[in-house]
C-alpha cells in the first residue's frame, strides 16, 4: 500500500473543497469497492461512480482530462485507479483520506485530523430519482424558466449531477414526459420538487439530497427571495430577479437561456463562499467602493 500511495500524487480535502462547484472543477471519480459503496448512502457531491474493476476501460475511452480519485480511506483502491488513470494519459490526483478522512490507527493521527478539519461536501443517494452517480440523471420542468428553474439545474450540475439532462416543456405536459423520459418533474404543484411552503424547489433539492453547505445556504435565500417576491430577505434577491428577467428578454431558447446563466451563478456562489469563509475565519469579506483618494495615474499631457 504504501509503495502505491507514494508513487501517485494526491490533493488534499482542503483544496479539493476549494475546487467544487465551479466550471472547472475536477472530474470526481467514486471508485469504492462495490460493497463499501453499496452500504454507504452517501457519496461526495458531483461525483461519479465507477467500479475499480471499470477504471481501466474508462481510462481507455477517455478523453483524459483532470480527476480527483477517492474510496473510503484512501488508501489502495484509490491508488491503484489513480495510477491506471495517470498511465493512460490522464491527470490524475488521489483524494488523502478518502471520503471517511482516513482510517483510524492506520493512518498519522496528525494525517486525520487535518483532513477532517475540512468537512467535505456529500450528498444522499436518490437511486430513486436517478441519482446514484451510476448514469446521468434527467430533469423536466416548464418552460420559459425564470430564476428557480434555472438555479435548480445549476444546482444539480454543479453539486449533484453534472451529466444531468434538463428538458423544458408546456406546463400541461410535464408530469407526461416525466413518465416518458423517466425524468424527474421539478418546480410544479404536485412534482417530487416543488415550493413547500415559504421554501422554493432550490431549497427542496439541498434538503432531499441532505446537502449541507453555509455558501449554497446563503445563495439559497438569494433564490428563495427573488424567486417569490421577498426580495428583502437579502440584498443580493433583486439583482438576482434583474438578471433573470434580462436574460429572459435575451433568450427565447429555454436552453441558451440556462447555458447563459451558468456563469452568472457561478460568480454569485463564488461570493456566497467568500462570504462564508470570512465568517469562518473571523476576517472581514472582501468589499468595493469608490475612493478617488487612494487611485494614482500618470499626468494627463
Amino acid at each position: 500500500m504504501d509503495t502505491v500511495l507514494s508513487s501517485v500524487p494526491s490533493i488534499s480535502p482542503e483544496e479539493l473543497v476549494a475546487r467544487m462547484g465551479r466550471a472547472d472543477a475536477p472530474l470526481l471519480l467514486d471508485v469504492r469497492r462495490e460493497g463499501k459503496f453499496a452500504e454507504s448512502p452517501l457519496m461526495l457531491a458531483a461525483a461519479r461512480r465507477c467500479a475499480p474493476e471499470a477504471v481501466a476501460a474508462l481510462a481507455a475511452a477517455g478523453p483524459a482530462r483532470e480527476v480527483v480519485v477517492y474510496c473510503v480511506y484512501g488508501h489502495n483502491v484509490s491508488a491503484d485507479a489513480t495510477a491506471l488513470l495517470r498511465a493512460a494519459g490522464w491527470d490524475a490526483r488521489v483524494l488523502a483520506g478518502g471520503i471517511e478522512g482516513g482510517e483510524d490507527g492506520v493512518d498519522n493521527a496528525q494525517d486525520i485530523v487535518r483532513w477532517r478539519s475540512t468537512p467535505l461536501p456529500t450528498l444522499r443517494k436518490r437511486a430513486d430519482w436517478g441519482v446514484s452517480g451510476e448514469q446521468a440523471s434527467r430533469w423536466v420542468t416548464r418552460e420559459r424558466p425564470k430564476i428557480d428553474r434555472i438555479a435548480c439545474p445549476w444546482l444539480i450540475r454543479r453539486f449533484i449531477d453534472p451529466r444531468a439532462e434538463f428538458f423544458y416543456v408546456p406546463t400541461a405536459q410535464v408530469f407526461s414526459e416525466a413518465a416518458r423520459l423517466k425524468a424527474v418533474a421539478y418546480d410544479l404543484p404536485g412534482a417530487p420538487v416543488t415550493h413547500e411552503g415559504q421554501w422554493c424547489s432550490f431549497d427542496g433539492l439541498l434538503r432531499a439530497f441532505e446537502m449541507e453547505d453555509p455558501a449554497l445556504d446563503r445563495l439559497a435565500r438569494i433564490v428563495r427571495g427573488a424567486d417569490t417576491g421577498q426580495l428583502a430577505l437579502e440584498p443580493q434577491c433583486a439583482g438576482l430577479l434583474a438578471f433573470s428577467l434580462g436574460l429572459s428578454g435575451l433568450h427565447s431558447d429555454d436552453h441558451a437561456m440556462l447555458d447563459a446563466a451558468m456563469p452568472l451563478y457561478d460568480a454569485l456562489y463564488a461570493w456566497c463562499a467568500s462570504e462564508a469563509r470570512a465568517v469562518w475565519l473571523g476576517t472581514s469579506p472582501e468589499g468595493h467602493d469608490w475612493r478617488p483618494q487612494t487611485i494614482t495615474a500618470g499626468t494627463a499631457a
